[in-house]
């Protein structure tokens, strides 16, 4: 079983290599009239997309998963209507390849520009999240690459379901399916092999929990944007609104704590403890938020459990924070430059120059001012659906959407000239 596994994904890597270039050379037209095609779709196969989501997550609940991989993988009415908006917004969005920029004329009259082509092949990586099937297929198609997507085993029926309705579509536009591609299996060797076949792949990005993306990054021979765990730290200053920071508090830890871009540590300045903590564990208890606090916030919590070096660490992904009260700003900018996984951090203040000071020295992927670190998200920045997000450097930094999914090659124009 294993070695016709490893033989099957070579065989429709190769595939995806050779369809790439049909989707390298849709228009933008086109792109977006396949784009609404699959929109239209999902909606309209809502019911049976529920339906066989419903058997990944009585096989989870079997398998005890935990509550925010079950909420990860949870399709609803909502959550369908939202795949299509995001679909959609993607129509929306401008095209980036072809676009042409820095076009400037060299004194020996040749003009040098750039312009932006798709990477080739990207195989994505993820666990749970059956959005990740349509959103990533949608962005890769958008910016004109092929895509290998291999979804984990607790979203296999869900996942099949939503590659149906690609293909679907894209056979009634006569593109070939191997543009976008299923992995229809979930053993680990699949993973171990798809990782060596850099001769047909261009990128991987994997997503879901720090142990896959570190097995990805270790294993590979394709280049991987990396993103190992998102632990946002929110830091409330002396010179804060108080009322709004309780509500970016709330937002941020509350909302949905499965997710990435949810508070994992509060930091708070030590003048203004006494009066902002009794109000934020007054905020917090409705949602049973369970806090790890440092010994000076103790007192302000029931049942606090004093906070390890391990806590200041966690992303816990559920309702629980780490709480630390800091003695100035220096030493919450010390803290999160310690503690950072380089994804968000927010500060809520009134004082315009730490504000500044603060996005000055935090080098996150993403740094706020007085706003909710739930905003860190493709859709919210005005990228659209994101495709992933990178806490490394290279080639993209932060939440990814169409541009991330490019690159740039130099274009010249002459008129005869020759190198002397």
């Amino acid at each position: 079983m294993s070695d016709v596994s490893q033989f099957d994904i070579a065989s429709l890597a190769k595939k995806a290599r050779q369809a790439s270039p049909v989707v390298a050379q849709l228009t933008t037209t086109q792109k977006n009239n396949i784009l609404m095609a699959m929109a239209a779709k999902v909606r309209a196969e809502k019911s049976m997309l529920i339906g066989e989501n419903s058997k990944d997550i009585d096989a989870g609940k079997s398998k005890g998963l935990t509550d925010a991989m079950l909420d990860r993988l949870l399709l609803t009415d909502a959550r369908i209507e939202g795949i299509a908006g995001a679909i959609e917004e993607i129509v929306a969005l401008a095209d980036p390849v072809g676009s042409v920029s820095g076009l400037k004329k060299r004194p020996n009259g040749i003009e040098v520009g750039k312009m932006r082509i798709p990477l080739g092949v990207i195989a994505m990586i993820y666990e749970a999240r059956p959005n990740v099937t349509a959103e990533a297929a949608a962005l890769c198609l958008k910016s004109g690459n092929a895509v290998i997507l291999r979804g984990g085993s607790e979203a296999v029926h869900s996942n099949r379901a939503i590659s149906n309705l690609w293909h679907q579509v894209l056979q009634d536009f006569a593109i070939p399916t191997e543009i976008i591609t299923i992995v229809p299996n979930t053993d680990r060797n699949v993973i171990t092999e798809l990782l060596t076949l850099n001769e047909y792949i261009d990128l991987v990005i994997p997503r879901g929990g720090e142990a896959l993306i570190r097995y990805v990054s270790d294993n590979s021979r394709i280049p991987v944007i990396q993103h190992y765990k998102g632990v946002c730290h929110l830091y409330i200053d002396n010179d804060a609104d108080l009322g709004q920071a309780i509500e970016i508090l709330v937002n941020g830890k509350t909302q949905r704590p499965s997710a990435c871009n949810a508070i994992e540590t509060l930091l708070v300045h030590s003048d203004i403890a006494a009066t902002f903590l009794p109000n934020a564990a007054q905020a917090l208890a409705p949602f049973a938020v369970k806090v790890h606090s440092c010994e000076q916030s103790s007192q302000y919590f029931d049942n606090a459990e004093l906070a390890t070096e391990d806590d200041y660490h966690a992303e816990y992904l559920a309702q629980e924070v780490a709480v630390r009260v800091v003695s100035d700003f220096d030493s919450a900018i010390a803290h999160i430059q310690q503690y950072s996984s380089d994804h968000t951090e927010v500060i809520v203040t009134q004082n315009y120059q730490r504000s500044r000071e603060f996005i000055r020295r935090i080098n996150s992927s993403v740094v706020m001012v007085n706003a909710s670190s739930r905003f860190s998200d493709g859709g919210e920045l005005g990228l659209g659906s994101e495709i992933g997000i990178s806490t490394s450097k290279l080639h993209a930094f932060g939440p990814m959407g169409l541009q991330a999914l490019t690159t740039e090659k130099f274009i010249v124009y002459g008129d005869g000239q020759v190198r002397s």
